[in-house]
């Protein structure tokens, strides 16, 4: 059980993997996006946050973990992907890799008996799309640049994520992604014990 985490786990994930996302490109964020990328985790972490988590909890996370500083330090980051969708006018979502071994140990065993490996693994950490433009293939896109990323982060290491095993939506969008469920874990928010499924993309 981890004690503060992973409301960082993927916000709930738009479109159905076969709509056109609006006109833009994915790339690879730099320090000058940090101020508005954190602008919009601010407005789309309370998407994901699990039910029960209360207002001052979310605000309070957002002020400890989502800050421009953060986005400044994963944009220059050797260990991080930090990509984000840019329609040439502003950022429509974000996605965010990280190199490393998983904070907890439940998803550390999950991870490392689904894939035979031990870590250093590719997490996405989140993915989280504007409300604006939700279901308008934003988060297709954002996936296809995190899959992308993911194989130049770590080649040939296994790309996991954790969600709220509630969020049936974000899970719908993982399968269609390639991901599959392997395993559970439990982390704390603002005092709450949540349940969160692990998830391995297949062939990653």
């Amino acid at each position: 059980m981890t004690s503060e985490p992973a409301p960082t786990s993927p916000a709930p994930a738009s479109g159905d993997g076969r709509q056109a996302a609006p006109p833009g490109v994915v790339r690879r964020a730099t320090v000058d996006d940090a101020a508005e990328a954190a602008w919009l985790a601010a407005l789309t972490f309370p998407l994901a946050c699990p039910p029960g988590t209360t207002p001052s909890d979310t605000a309070a996370h957002i002020a400890r973990k989502l800050t421009p500083a953060h986005f400044r330090a994963w944009a220059g980051s050797d260990r991080h992907a930090l990509l984000v969708h840019d329609d040439g006018t502003r950022l429509l979502g974000y996605v965010l890799l990280v190199l490393g071994t998983p904070d907890g140990a439940a998803e550390a065993r999950v991870v490392r008996a689904a894939t035979g490996q031990e870590a250093p693994y590719v997490e996405l950490s989140k993915i989280y799309v504007h409300p604006d433009v939700l279901g308008g293939g934003v988060a297709s896109a954002l996936m296809r640049g995190a899959v992308a990323a993911a194989a130049q982060l770590g080649p040939g290491l296994p790309l996991w994520l954790g969600t709220n095993a509630l969020n049936q939506r974000a899970q719908a969008f993982y399968r269609k992604s390639g991901f599959e469920v392997v395993g559970r874990r439990t982390y704390v928010v603002g005092g709450v014990e949540h349940d969160d499924v692990v998830l391995v993309r297949a062939g990653s």
